[in-house]
């Protein structure tokens, strides 16, 4: 079965993903890309074999698009997953499903009045290869029970105009909200937000610790200004070990009394092979309708936007807030039980 896809959005998340569909994933044919700006539709378009255009709703409707990539401003995304709902549609949409919450809750329960699951998260970091190796350090006992995980996520810096702090949770955290419960296996009960000041006057770091319902501590750095490069850190504490992430690096140089690596200036090199890995399991479910074992689902993005909105409060309000999730849906551990 050749999976046909559909992507509305051709910014750099939008083009990265035309790329892996277009080049690197036997079997699926990218027939349309849409974006509000045609000349960026259309150049992304002629680059990766496809049609243009600008109307989302007409992407959705195309009997002959089997699948939808959504990489289009946050905003967009739970209006557009309900589309691709209504259409019978699987989409596999890049993170947040949703700033706020409530559209979460909308979306899940549109998907589960559907009866199928349809909706995949770009959470692409279940995918990476450090990552899956913590996880099953943990789950083989080779650590002992999990006690601390320190997770750190710096930027070069962030351009956008108007960035704050709030930002930095709702819009950069959420991936390792995400991580975070998968490799544990956990939820979170609460979470102390702080932001100390640059000299600079840019947006300072963001420093969370998060308790989960197994009594563990979850620290999360978010530093979208931290000038010498993109850098992702982490390490999972067990009672009788640890495990920390290693960096993919191809080379080092040895040179003038020193020894040097280099950073990247962006996430794509450090998680390209994850993108690769999420969208080919994307593909898989569509063509099987058996959602990915290690795929992010609408609950766990309801998980990260309600964890990110009891962020925002603490750093507000300076203290520590309760996270309260509803129940989880059995329609969502179908998957796992």
């Amino acid at each position: 079965m050749v999976v046909r896809i559909g992507i509305i959005g051709a910014g750099v998340m939008g083009a990265d993903h035309a790329k892996i569909f277009a080049e690197d994933l036997a079997g699926t044919e990218l027939r349309l890309i849409v974006d509000a700006d045609p000349a960026r539709a259309r150049s992304l378009a002629d680059r990766c074999g496809a049609e243009a255009g600008t109307d989302p709703g007409a992407l959705i409707a195309r009997p002959d698009i089997d699948a939808v990539l959504i990489a289009s401003p946050d905003f967009t995304h739970a209006p557009l997953t309900l589309a691709c709902l209504k259409a019978g549609k699987a989409v596999l949409c890049e993170k947040p499903l949703s700033p706020l919450s409530v559209e979460c809750l909308q979306v899940m329960q549109a998907e589960e009045a559907g009866g199928v699951q349809r909706v995949q998260l770009g959470f692409m970091r279940r995918f990476d290869q450090s990552y899956q190796e913590m996880r099953a350090a943990l789950c083989d006992g080779l650590i002992g029970r999990a006690v601390m995980m320190h997770n750190f996520h710096r930027n070069v810096e962030n351009p956008a105009a108007g960035f704050t702090a709030d930002m930095a949770i709702t819009n950069s955290a959420p991936h390792e909200f995400d991580v975070a419960r998968f490799v544990l296996g956990a939820d979170y009960v609460a979470v102390t937000a702080f932001s100390p000041h640059l000299a600079s006057g840019k947006v300072g770091p963001v420093v969370m610790v998060l308790e989960t319902d197994q009594g563990q501590v979850v620290t999360i750095e978010v530093n979208n200004n931290a000038a010498y490069g993109y850098d992702v850190r982490g390490e999972l504490v067990g009672e009788t070990g640890a495990v920390s992430l290693s960096a993919p690096l191809h080379s080092r140089i040895d040179c003038g009394l020193q020894q040097v690596t280099t950073y990247a200036a962006d996430w794509r090199p450090r998680f390209a092979e994850a993108y690769r890995r999420q969208n080919r399991a994307f593909i898989d479910f569509v063509r099987s309708g058996v959602f990915p074992a290690d795929g992010a689902s609408a609950w766990d993005g309801y998980a990260a936007s309600v964890i990110a909105e009891a962020g925002v409060r603490s750093l507000k309000e300076g203290r520590r807030v309760v996270v309260e999730m509803i129940a989880q849906p059995e329609f969502y551990r179908k998957r796992t039980d």
